[in-house]
């Protein structure tokens, strides 16, 4: 009897190790493991931002940072289930669960850096004020001073027009601001000059116009939480950005939606 009793507790044990092994190694599953075995990697991104993420004529999602989330996908392994939604939504999109990660013209600044990390810069811009055509009294960055800019919430160049003594009101879209600045809204609107250069081509708009240029280049980089569970992650988006850069793909990316390849600093 004792020796029944002896052998039911022994398999109880190891089944009891056999089942803590088992959600020892699930448990220690990290992020990049979790969506190779999904099979999927969720992308946040705008989808109106045009040329980083737009509807063409067909209502097909195109842009840089669209075939950007479709390279680090393949690289990875997965699909890539593209997600659309607000900028000042993505960033809580990402911490709740929503989105993987977030591939939307992000630039690095040192705010953003306390809370999460960030791959290699993929594309370098510059930042421009753009005014209505007719308006002389907003020449620089240092004019904004006391008047009123439109961006959107939350974004960098919110924060450049509050640094520089602006009112900003929060808009959704690149648009939505070049409209304020034309119906007198809005005194000017900050953005990324390859986004106001594409309008400016794209809608032959002429009722407004860009009268200043930053100096510093702006980095777009993805970014992730910071931590361990995005180590790996981490490492291969950047593999997967350095594949692209190697390949030329990134740089041909460039070209398509910039007109010029902006991938080195």
């Amino acid at each position: 009897m004792k020796k029944v009793l002896s052998s039911i507790l022994t398999l109880t044990l190891a089944l009891t190790l056999v089942g803590c092994s088992q959600t020892t190694s699930s448990n220690s599953e990290d992020h990049l493991a979790r969506i190779r075995k999904e099979g999927k990697i969720k992308v946040g991104l705008e989808g109106d931002w045009q040329p980083f993420s737009f509807h063409n004529e067909n209502d097909e999602l195109v842009g840089l940072d669209v075939e950007i989330a479709k390279g680090i996908a393949e690289h990875i392994g997965v699909e890539a289930e593209i997600i659309e939604g607000p900028w000042d939504g993505l960033f809580a999109g990402m911490s709740a669960g929503t989105y993987d990660i977030v591939v939307n013209g992000v630039d690095i600044t040192e705010e953003r850096q306390k809370t999460y990390d960030f791959s290699t810069p993929y594309a370098y811009d510059r930042t421009v004020v753009v005014v209505a055509a007719d308006n002389e009294s907003i020449k620089s960055f240092e004019d904004l001073n006391g008047k009123t800019t439109a961006n959107s919430i939350g974004s960098t160049y919110m924060e450049i027009g509050e640094s520089y003594g602006a009112t900003v009101s929060g808009v959704d879209t690149l648009a939505e601001t070049m409209t304020m600045v034309i119906n007198g809204q809005a005194d000017a609107t900050i953005n990324a000059n390859t986004s106001v250069q594409d309008y400016l081509k794209t809608t032959g708009e002429t009722r407004v116009k860009v009268v200043a240029k930053s100096k510093d280049v702006t980095p777009y980089a993805i970014p992730l939480k910071k931590e361990a569970d995005n180590e790996s992650l981490l490492k291969a988006i950047d593999e997967a950005l350095e594949a692209m850069r190697q390949s030329g793909k990134l740089q041909e990316i460039s070209i398509k939606y910039f007109g010029e390849d902006l991938t080195n600093e």
